[in-house]
């Protein structure tokens, strides 16, 4: 869905087509309405996870008129969502003859689902060079910006959008911002959506951008005020629900964030992601069983493809493992494995479970799979030593650690802020000051991540080590 459609659902003729559509599906009446504004409603009902709906919408659609452009452009979305590109394909044909960029862009997002973003790329440059008249050539640009953002291929959309020049226009300094944020530039990207905001105060779509920029430079209080203007703008605003939800949740402001979430899934109750939320929040206060039974709300929403389903699966064995019943947090590891995610990570899992329950042969056993299906990648052998630390295994833990750090080049940095926890559990002062310098070194999130607790809550890591020094007694 790019922000054009978004758009267009938000301005008055198609809240009028919509309010039409709505009082006649009420009444049980039989409505005779354009195909292609019935494909655009139930474009947005799939927008909103409101599936039913839509599929109601553009069944009457096809059967009113189903070779328009936009019944047609519908069933190839919904058969690129299967990723039933031989269905795609036929649809581009028919469509190509109505309208060719339309055609093109169906053609292009089945070569970036296959992961041939390049040859993607050539037919998008191919059909700009030889079919798309002058005039007309800022707009193709930025429709494939556009369709390069959907995607995340972030470096395609800078190349494309820098073949505008001399533009200022808001629709360009939006898309402009939205690139520079995928690649990382998040103060350029602040200053442009500013400059937006200071033209149209009033857009619920800038300040959550701003507010996700604020989330990611870790500016939570400027976050969490930029959320609160969308909401205050438009309180029915599903994305800005969501923002200060998050936000709130990475603050550790459980109680305020379940408020959020449960909003949030008010207004989108058919998206998994709004309950699995809303169980992190109360999962994270102990209330197990009340969490588990969102968790199980969420999974029944979710579709098979559903991206979230590790993390519910995930979520789901904590809490299992919590409440005591293991077998069945082991049943969860099992259905992530057939999910598509990292399977290695699932198996040191597994081993995890086992061994906080004092299952070690099994465990270990579970470790060295979960070695073997990495090719005993240092991220996996260091997943696994933690899970030795964690389950209070400090001895072996601490010979994995040392072990460990011999073996890795010299441009490693994780893991030696749990090993300087581990020294201090082991009350292996020299030890610990020593690890505890080289994690604010070498990488100060993590450093910070597992250590703060030790330190003041204002205090940076590149504190850190002079403080322990002084205060290593206390």
């Amino acid at each position: 869905m790019t922000e054009g459609d978004k758009e267009y659902f938000n301005n008055e003729e198609f809240k009028e087509i919509l309010k039409q559509y709505e009082e006649s599906v009420k009444t049980g009446g039989r409505i005779y309405m354009d195909a292609d504004d019935l494909a655009d409603i139930a474009a947005y009902y799939h927008f909103n996870n409101r599936e039913e709906e839509a599929e109601e919408a553009i069944s009457l659609a096809m059967e009113y008129n189903p070779e328009a452009l936009g019944p047609m452009l519908y069933k190839a979305k919904e058969a690129l969502e299967a990723k039933d590109f031989d269905t795609v394909e036929k649809y581009a044909t028919k469509i190509e003859a109505l309208d060719s960029l339309e055609a093109i862009y169906l053609h292009a997002e089945v070569l970036i689902q296959k992961n041939d973003v390049d040859k993607a790329d050539s037919a998008l440059f191919e059909f700009y060079n030889n079919e798309v008249p002058a005039e007309e050539r800022t707009d193709y640009i930025k429709d494939v910006v556009e369709l390069y953002l959907e995607y995340h291929q972030f470096i395609k959309a800078f190349e494309w959008i820098a073949r505008i020049t001399g533009s200022q226009s808001d629709g360009f300094k939006e898309l402009m911002a939205r690139t520079l944020f995928g690649l990382g530039k998040y103060k350029d990207s602040e200053k442009l959506f500013n400059e937006l905001l200071d033209k149209n105060p009033y857009s619920t779509s800038y300040w959550n951008a701003l507010a996700g920029i604020q989330f990611m430079k870790e500016d939570y209080n400027a976050a969490l005020t930029s959320s609160e203007y969308a909401i205050a703008i438009d309180p029915n605003d599903a994305d800005g629900l969501m923002s200060k939800a998050n936000t709130l949740y990475t603050m550790g402001n459980y109680d305020e964030a379940f408020v959020y979430f449960k909003k949030y899934s008010e207004k989108r109750p058919d998206d998994e992601f709004g309950y699995l939320n809303q169980a992190q929040c109360i999962i994270n206060k102990g209330e197990f069983e009340e969490g588990l039974s969102l968790l199980k709300k969420a999974i029944s929403l979710a579709p098979v493809d559903s991206v979230y389903l590790p993390e519910i699966y995930q979520e789901m064995s904590f809490v299992y493992n919590k409440l005591g019943n293991v077998e069945k947090a082991l049943w969860c590891m099992d259905m992530m494995y057939e999910l598509k995610c990292d399977h290695a990570a699932i198996l040191v899992m597994r081993g995890h479970i086992l061994l906080a329950n004092k299952r070690e042969e099994e465990a270990r056993k579970e470790f060295d799979k979960a070695l073997e299906v990495s090719n005993n990648d240092p991220k996996t052998q260091l997943k696994v030593i933690i899970s030795y630390h964690d389950n209070m295994h400090l001895n072996q833990a601490y010979k994995l650690y040392l072990e460990f750090f011999k073996n890795v080049d010299k441009e490693w940095n994780e893991g030696y802020a749990y090993m300087a926890l581990c020294c201090n559990d082991l009350k292996k002062d020299d030890e610990f000051l020593f690890y505890l310098k080289k994690a604010c070194e070498c990488n100060p999130e993590e450093a910070k991540a597992v250590l703060c607790e030790f330190f003041p809550e204002d205090m940076t890591p590149k504190d850190y080590y002079d403080y322990a020094l002084e205060h290593l007694n206390d």
